[in-house]
Parts: C-alpha cells; structure tokens; sequence
C-alpha cells in the first residue's frame, strides 16, 4: 500500500477522549488510535529513527541530536498562536493538545539528502488544529517557528542558520488530512532529539520542512519566510515537494537509501510525493512542478 486509503469526506470534529501526552521521557501515550493513512511497509527500528537525525538546533551530526539533546527538558513548554485567526493567545502545551485525538501514522520519510526511513509517528491532525482556531478569510499560510534558547540548544550557538528555525505551509497543505503534529513515537512521548515535544509532519514533503520544538504557529496572508530557503535559495524552496524528476543542484533525487537496509542494499526508487499523489497531487494541478521546488 502506498500511502492508505482516498481521502473523501468531512474532516472530523474535536475528540471525545482528551488527548493526553505524559511528562516523562519514553512514557506511554493512552488512547492512541490507528489510521487509515498508514502505510504498510515495515518501519524502521526506533534506535534508526531516534539516533539518525537532522536536527540543527543540537548539531549538524546525524548523532549530534541524539548525543546533545539528553538534558533538554521539553516540559513546561508553550505555544504561542497568531495572526489572522479568531483564537489567538499563548497555550501550554497540554491545552494545546487536549482537544484533538491522538493517531498512530506510519508515513515513509524521505530527506532531501536521498535517504529515508518509514517512521511510525503517533499526532494529532493540524488539519483539526487550525480549524480549532478559526483563520479568517485572510489566512492564506501557517507559518511555525521553533524554540530559539541557546542555553539549552548548543547548535544555535552556531551560525549555520538564522535562527530561528522557520517553515510555513498553505492553508491547503496544513489543512490536509495527512498532515500532523506529532507528540509521540512508536506509541511513546516524542523523543528530544526528533522535535520534542512537538513537531510538524508532512510525508510528501522533503524532511526539512518538518520543522521541530514548535513554539509559535502564525496565520499569515502573505508567503512566511522558511530557514533553508533564506540560507541558500538557490537549492531549497517553499514547497519542497519530494519529485524525483527534479534533482538537487549537487544531487539526484531519482532514487533513495533506506536506513537500516544494509551497507550493501541497492538504493531504491522515489517515488513522485513520495508515494502520497493520490492524497496531494490536487493541491499542486497549477504549478509547475520543476520550477516550484
């Protein structure tokens, strides 16, 4: 299966069951359901997912995240919501959350580095959260930032961005039904080193654009600015979109290697949004797929 079921029908409403998320490192999240969405291909094991990771704000290392992220305390945390909405105020996490059921959501990742991995997150739908603030008419993006706290995040002592670390999609795209925030992995509490303890997940769009340690979520009307983007323009766009057809400027994107496949493992094809066209391809009919990377 490549990405689930069809997307058909009306979104569905605020959870009966309040979405709970413990304050404590690997604990068990309650109440998680399965999704239609899932794939089925085998996910990669959790040490590949939680000690393989780009995660800038922690180091450049692919272990740098794993390594520098042990003393992070993502409790208390809050999230800032703005801009053109009907609700908007600073949220603790908690409340944040407890409106919306938490789902388990198999979904391949790919990086735009030409790896990838299937990544059993456990979320909730962004689709409900931005419907839960009511946009305005004039709300045409959501754009997200994440925490910016150098004493806490050794990365950001580094200039290899301009911090904050920032990301945005259309209204169409954060009200998709395979969008998510995830607060878990493998049915526990969001690692650090994988955006504790809240992130952005968009399976058919390259990794960068899951943007992690959310702290601020603003309804814009015009295009927000996103990190890689801002840093070289030239090989990093808005949308982001995973096609094959079109290569990095220092690299193919036609095919992909699978992390813990095996040091001999042949790389595998991408597929066009990553296997997810049939759920997306809609959003894009009027754009020029090779221009609008």
């Amino acid at each position: 299966m490549q990405a689930g079921a069809a997307i058909g029908g009306s979104l569905l409403g605020a959870s009966a069951l309040a979405a709970i998320v413990p304050a404590v490192r690997r604990a068990k999240l309650p109440d998680v359901g399965t999704s239609r969405f899932s794939t089925d291909e085998a996910a990669n094991s959790y040490e590949d997912i939680s000690t393989y990771n780009n995660y800038y704000e922690f180091g450049t290392g692919k272990s740098d995240p794993f390594e520098n992220s042990q003393e992070f305390q993502p409790r208390p945390w809050s999230i800032a919501v703005e801009g053109e909405c009907e609700k908007t105020g600073t949220f603790d996490f908690e409340d944040f959350v407890k409106p919306f059921d938490l789902e388990e959501r198999i979904y391949r990742m790919r990086c735009v580095e030409a790896w990838s991995m299937v990544i059993p997150w456990v979320g909730i739908s962004l689709a409900d959260v931005v419907k839960h603030f009511k946009p305005t008419s004039k709300a045409n993006y959501v754009a997200f930032e994440t925490l910016n706290d150098a004493s806490r995040m050794p990365g950001l002592r580094r200039g290899s961005l301009d911090w904050p670390y920032r990301e945005g999609l259309t209204i169409a795209e954060a009200t998709n039904p395979l969008t998510i925030l995830a607060v878990g992995l493998y049915g526990e509490v969001l690692p650090n080193q994988n955006g504790a303890p809240i992130r952005l997940v968009v399976p058919w769009k390259y990794g960068f654009k899951g943007i992690k340690g959310i702290v601020r979520m603003r309804f814009t009307e015009s295009r927000p600015k996103n990190s890689w983007n801002m840093a070289q323009p030239r090989e990093y766009g808005f949308y982001a979109n995973v096609n094959p057809d079109v290569d990095h400027p220092r690299w193919s994107q036609a095919r992909e290697r699978r992390i813990g496949a095996g040091l001999f493992a042949a790389k595998q094809p991408t597929l066009m949004f990553n296997g997810y066209g049939e759920q997306v391809a809609h959003l894009y009919k009027d754009l020029d797929l090779r221009r609008n990377f």
